[in-house]
């Protein structure tokens, strides 16, 4: 096996497996606020690679195509090795974080339709919002591929919506990466799990990163009911 490090970011590392494939490593850190704060919460990658794994496999049933292999160990993820794109597509469905800060609306609020944002991924801007024809001028990539990211960008949040509404949870929002095999074939890609949603449940508690970023309750403990839930219900 070739172990070649390849990158490490804020919650995982990456390393290179074969030719064409990666393995990434989940890491036990949590940060909020672009590193503004920043904690190690033991047992954290673990969750987080089993219930990124278990979404994976689910969108899979659907035909969603992502990077996404098999689960190695328990806090390991073989993957495609893929050209990542340098957009975050938010997917919005109640208004929460950012959203309301930026809009002025109370957090909670039910939006009359599915919003999808764009933001540049970038670490020392801030991961800005950035709209179709910025992201086309610049060319970070084409108006084609922006569509069918905004696409299943949607199919994934009536998936998920639907799963999570099975299990108790509400699916406020939640944040997607994507990129391109050898092939140039679009492939969902990096995670999904707590730290990149919000979930609540019918009090409007988080069972995800905000756990952490407000201080409002005990990270792990939200973690683990999530993977509970999926684990009994998958």
């Amino acid at each position: 096996m070739n172990s070649l490090f390849l990158y490490e970011g804020k919650a995982k590392k990456v390393f290179q497996y074969t030719d064409n494939t990666v393995m990434i490593f989940f890491k036990d850190d949590a940060t909020a606020g672009n590193r503004a704060k920043e904690a190690v919460f033991k047992g954290k990658g673990e969750l987080n690679a089993s219930i990124s794994a278990k979404l994976f496999e689910h969108l899979h049933k659907y035909s969603i195509d992502t990077h996404f292999i098999e689960l190695n160990g328990k806090r390991e993820h073989h993957c495609h090795q893929l050209n990542i794109i340098p957009i975050e597509v938010v997917v919005r469905n109640r208004a929460a974080g950012t959203f309301s800060k930026r809009y002025s609306v109370e957090t909670g609020t039910t939006l009359r339709n599915v919003v999808v944002e764009w933001c540049l991924k970038d670490d020392a801007l801030a991961d800005p919002p950035i709209c179709d024809d910025a992201i086309v001028a610049l060319g970070i990539t084409d108006v084609v591929t922006l569509n069918n990211m905004r696409a299943t960008s949607i199919s994934v949040n009536n998936i998920l919506t639907q799963l999570f509404r099975r299990v108790g949870l509400q699916l406020v929002d939640f944040k997607l990466e994507f990129g391109l095999n050898e092939e140039g074939k679009l492939l969902l890609a990096d995670e999904i799990c707590p730290d990149t949603m919000r979930l609540w449940n019918n009090q409007n508690e988080s069972f995800d990163k905000d756990l952490f970023r407000n201080d409002s309750g005990d990270l792990l403990a939200g973690y683990r009911k999530v993977e509970e839930l999926l684990i009994n219900t998958l």
